[in-house]
């Protein structure tokens, strides 16, 4: 497929049981035709790998979507270089396809976004 822009959105959690369209991610990512992150494009092209961190009545935060030792995909927001990372729960194995859901490690919890658009880039 190649490098696609993937938005997320929170889905369904005790303090938004509707889920909530004003917490998310916007992703651009090598993807592969199944819909996983490509990693032999991520690291040709990581520096396109961007990430955009959504939430409500807050700065968006901007970063890098970088791989960990051991496969970890982690969220970076290193623009003003004062927040802190999140992580891709299993990103590795997860696909970006609409309707899907992915899960994101921040602060220390687990939340789960649902995969809202992927468009090819």
């Amino acid at each position: 497929m190649g490098f696609a822009k993937v938005r997320l959105r929170l889905a369904r959690e005790h303090e938004h049981p509707q889920g909530s369209q004003e917490y998310g991610y916007d992703l651009v990512v090598p993807l592969s035709t199944d819909g996983r992150i490509d990693s032999s494009l991520w690291k040709a092209h990581r520096e396109l790998c961007r990430v955009v961190h959504y939430r409500s009545n807050e700065e968006h935060d901007v970063g890098h979507m970088i791989r960990r030792p051991g496969g970890q995909w982690v969220f970076h927001f290193d623009i003003r270089g004062d927040d802190a990372d999140a992580e891709g729960h299993n990103f590795t194995h997860e696909r970006f396809v609409v309707g899907e859901y992915v899960s994101v490690i921040e602060d220390g919890a687990s939340h789960t976004y649902r995969v809202i658009t992927v468009e090819a880039l």
